[in-house]
């Protein structure tokens, strides 16, 4: 019954991914447009990822104590309004001010999502489940790396955002047919007590060791592996002479690494383990960003950048997954912190970055986070196996 209620959410997911990479490969034509560098202009994407981490913060009890389904529907129909303000933006501070109030509301669909997933699916098919219904964010990257370069060469940086603010539209409608249709969206018992205990039930959760665990790892995954992604167009760009849109079709392939492993979760979920698929992620990613900074040419890149979409939701997926157990009577507010560790982790790799990026290139970027992102695996390893 909860096979069409994921795949919306997939669709949704689709959404927030293409708009949290939509400006991505647009950084040089926003540059250009405002007399800024591509380090200046990438504040649209730390604006963007600031507002997606820390209002979690307030989705999550939130949507404990409306329903998270239902909460889905109204942060996707706002995002529709969102994008819309980021189109009509006239300066890169109105620009950065439109997308830090989208970021506030696109960032509460993806954790929601998985929040509502961990409550309708037993943990034995959850990881299996989880991975399919990334998918759809798998897709939103593809599509808005490889569609955003080349709608900015032809129709300026903005096309993207309209676009945006059109899916977003339809997606809400769909989303509130499925609650209409189907009972299991809608939840019976929200969280007693009120907006205020549901706040409460949150801030109490940082008093768990694990739950500490779980969300500076990701804090610090979010910080190496998309701050270090947020650069890769721009450096194919600026170092191989790839148009906008051939070096965002070439970020895509992020995604085909992130396909191929949902399509083989299945299968390797029992076969490597929780710990196999963390270290592997790890092994991955490292090659990957490593393989980057060595590429002589444009085509050794697509294989380096596979390499890392496979690694990171080997990772990621599992690190979400003990995310969707670390309270299951305060999935929301669970969730709203670990994707507040995610994407405040990102804001502040993404602005730390933008200055080695301006003085140095980005080639140090990929170094630091090859390496870092290999070490975090291998100490979230360690921790896993203290567990049995």
């Amino acid at each position: 019954m909860h096979g069409r209620a994921v795949l919306l959410l997939s669709l949704a997911a689709f959404a927030s991914a293409a708009a949290l990479r939509a400006s991505d490969p647009l950084l040089p034509l926003i540059a250009g447009s405002v007399a800024t560098t591509p380090g200046g202009a990438s504040a649209v994407i730390t604006g963007f990822a600031v507002a997606y981490g820390l209002l979690q913060l307030v989705n999550g009890p939130i949507a404990d104590r409306i329903g998270k389904y239902r909460m889905v529907f109204w942060v996707t129909a706002i995002s529709a309004f969102g994008n819309l303000a980021c189109a009509l933006a006239p300066s890169l501070a109105t620009l950065v001010a439109a997308r830090f109030l989208t970021g506030a509301t696109v960032g509460a669909i993806v954790p929601l999502a998985m929040a509502w997933i961990g409550d309708a699916v037993p943990y034995e098919r959850r990881q299996a489940v989880l991975a399919r219904f990334l998918i759809g964010h798998m897709f939103g990257v593809a599509f808005a790396t490889s569609v955003s370069g080349f709608l900015g060469e032809r129709y300026g940086w903005q096309a993207m955002f309209y676009l945006l603010a059109i899916l977003y539209a339809v997606t809400a409608l769909m989303l509130q047919l499925e609650l209409r249709t189907n009972p299991q969206t809608r939840e019976a018992r929200p969280g007693a007590g009120g907006i205020g205990a549901a706040f409460g039930r949150m801030a109490a959760l940082t008093r768990l060791a694990w739950v500490r665990v779980i969300l500076a790892i990701v804090f610090l995954e979010g910080a190496l592996f998309y701050g270090a992604l947020a650069f890769v167009a721009l450096d194919l760009h600026q170092r191989f002479g790839l148009s906008l849109g051939a070096s965002g079709s070439m970020v895509a392939a992020f995604a085909l690494g992130g396909l191929l492993y949902a399509a083989s979760a299945g299968r390797l979920v029992p076969r490597l383990g929780e710990r196999g698929l963390v270290l592997g992620g790890g092994v991955l990613i490292g090659l990957g960003f490593l393989g980057l900074v060595l590429a002589p040419s444009p085509g050794w890149a697509f294989p380096c950048i596979v390499g890392l979409g496979t690694g990171i939701y080997m990772l990621h997926n599992t690190l979400q997954v003990h995310a969707t157990q670390m309270a299951p009577a305060a999935r929301g507010g669970a969730l709203a912190l670990f994707a507040c560790s995610l994407f405040t982790g990102q804001s502040a790799g993404v602005w730390l970055a933008s200055h080695v990026v301006d003085a140095a290139g980005a080639r140090p970027v990929f170094v630091v986070a090859a390496l870092g992102l290999f070490a975090l695996a291998l100490d979230f390893r360690r921790r896993l196996a203290k567990l049995r």
